[in-house]
């Protein structure tokens, strides 16, 4: 359920009609998380709510995109929602696990808000365990696409322009039947009921996910709201003085990115 800020009212169910609704998948490695945090940061974007649920680990935290003195204070939970209405985006963040068996009832809320809200598409950002690849799955870019049926209808062609490579069905029965071939998205979280779930229900979802192993996950978050960005095109390339595109520094960094991996060591113990 969607609760807006407390910032002069709201509705309970705003109107975003015609927007595009950005979520990451809890996955391997964190990086559709990491991906959106860099897209929220760089657009700064307007928290406008959050979604309240019992399927995620409770948490609270700092404002992870403090700027200053004067918002470092503020206080961010496991779901919130931002919104930039100028580029007709609205954000999901989701920043704790699931809790066990929380799957589904999370899907059939999220998507039942997707139809009150309006929300014209969903791209959901996600990962999949690099080593469980198969040897199709081996060849060329680690990043991979999904459409549903009723996305594929209005995108399908740029994908093919774009020369994305769609997720690849694995072997249901490896060595005992190769011909039926099942959708497996391994370390995935949420990402193939989501989807599956949004396909049965006439949804229009892109699933955008890259092949990932846990560690240091800050270039594969760059990768892959790059590959959203080529797509999207929310930001603009920026050039440098050879006339390469530069993909780099068109990101912004938030601030709770200095504490990604903990605080240092402390200088007492040497």
């Amino acid at each position: 359920m969607f609760v807006p800020c407390d910032r002069g009212g709201g509705s309970a169910n705003p109107d975003f009609k015609g927007f595009t609704l950005l979520m990451p998948a809890v996955s391997v490695g964190n990086v559709g998380q990491l991906a959106i945090d860099l897209v929220i940061s760089t657009l700064n974007m307007t928290k406008v709510g959050y979604f309240y649920t019992d399927c995620l680990v409770p948490m609270v935290g700092n404002n992870p995109y403090a700027t200053g003195e004067e918002n470092s204070m503020e206080l961010s939970i496991n779901a919130e929602v931002y919104s930039l209405p100028s580029k007709k985006l609205v954000v999901l963040q989701i920043r704790s696990p699931f809790i066990k068996n929380k799957y589904r009832p999370f899907c059939q809320a999220l998507l039942s808000w997707v139809k009150s809200s309006k929300c014209a598409r969903v791209v959901l950002l996600s990962s999949s365990h690099a080593y469980q690849r198969d040897d199709e799955q081996l060849l060329g870019t680690p990043l991979r696409y999904l459409l549903t049926p009723d996305l594929e209808k209005a995108v399908g062609g740029l994908m093919q322009e774009l020369n994305w490579k769609e997720m690849e069905k694995v072997a249901a029965y490896p060595g005992i039947n190769d011909t039926e071939k099942v959708l497996h998205i391994p370390g995935g979280g949420i990402t193939k009921l989501l989807f599956t779930e949004s396909c049965s229900k006439g949804i229009q979802m892109a699933v955008l996910l890259k092949f990932c192993s846990e560690g240091d996950n800050i270039p594969d978050a760059f990768a892959l709201v790059n590959y959203l960005n080529e797509w999207l095109q929310r930001i603009k390339s920026e050039v440098s003085s050879n006339n390469s595109t530069d993909t780099s520094s068109q990101w912004k960094i938030p601030s709770s990115w200095r504490l990604l991996f903990g605080n240092g060591l402390p200088p007492a113990l040497f």
